[in-house]
């Protein structure tokens, strides 16, 4: 099992496939375990890198601090120790976050990214939510999933959801308004649920509108979390057109 010493933590990563590089970041409280549906359909086009997150699944954190602007360091870092400068990129939720960041950090590297229920800045409704989430209330179905993928047992879990809930103070670190969003040069994919619980479905048009080479994929009737997932793995040749750049052809 690979790791890399990167900003002072142990990050856990996975390559598979061959080909052109493509980096897979997962969503808050998850981990890369999270791709294994993608990865057989996408492994016969791209060389695979699946991340976690600092402090998250198999990777440490010290520090115990996350920020989204910390975890794009974290990531390039790791892709410079593997040698890979231009890349594209898939983010699910906090991972697309944090391809905000890198893209906006290092805007030359990544050719192509999806933004996959992501958002520029922490709306009002992921703040409540935010508020209502503590280490002390998960419910005993959400603990039986976090101690399947996380490997530091229940303290590191606890850590995760009181970042998670102490995010809600935060008006620094996702912060891109609509000025910022249009410096992106990467051509972008936007992916939501029309009924996604942490934000509007203004919130997708938003970062559509802003960055200039995207492209909106609103699902109907979806929501954040697996079935929003489930849905685009059904139809993830809209992912591989876009990323292979038979788009770019038409």
């Amino acid at each position: 099992m690979p790791k890399a010493k990167v900003n002072g933590i142990e990050m856990y990563y996975e390559v598979h496939g061959e080909g052109e590089p493509l980096l897979l970041l997962h969503g808050f409280t998850g981990s890369s375990f999270m791709w294994g549906n993608l990865i057989p359909n996408f492994k016969d086009y791209f060389k695979l890198i699946t991340p976690d997150l600092r402090g998250h699944g198999r990777s440490t954190n010290p520090a115990k601090t996350f920020t989204h602007r910390q975890a794009a360091h974290d990531i390039y870092a790791l892709l410079d120790q593997l040698e890979i400068d231009h890349f594209k990129a898939i983010g699910y939720s906090t991972g697309g976050m944090v391809l905000l960041h890198m893209a906006t950090q290092q805007p030359e590297r990544i050719a192509k990214m999806v933004l996959v229920a992501a958002q520029p800045y922490l709306s009002m409704k992921t703040r409540e939510r935010q508020t209502q989430m503590t280490a002390d209330n998960i419910t005993q179905e959400r603990w039986d999933v976090y101690r399947r993928i996380h490997h530091y047992g229940d303290e590191q879990i606890r850590m995760i959801r009181t970042q998670f809930h102490n995010m809600k103070d935060d008006y620094d670190d996702m912060s891109f308004t609509p000025p910022y969003l249009s410096t992106i040069r990467t051509q972008t994919m936007i992916v939501s649920g029309d009924r996604d619980v942490y934000f509007d479905v203004q919130t997708p048009v938003l970062l559509y509108d802003s960055i200039p080479d995207s492209y909106l994929w609103i699902i109907p009737n979806a929501g954040h979390d697996l079935p929003l997932w489930d849905r685009i793995i059904a139809n993830k040749s809209n992912l591989l057109e876009f990323l292979t750049g038979k788009w770019d052809e038409d």
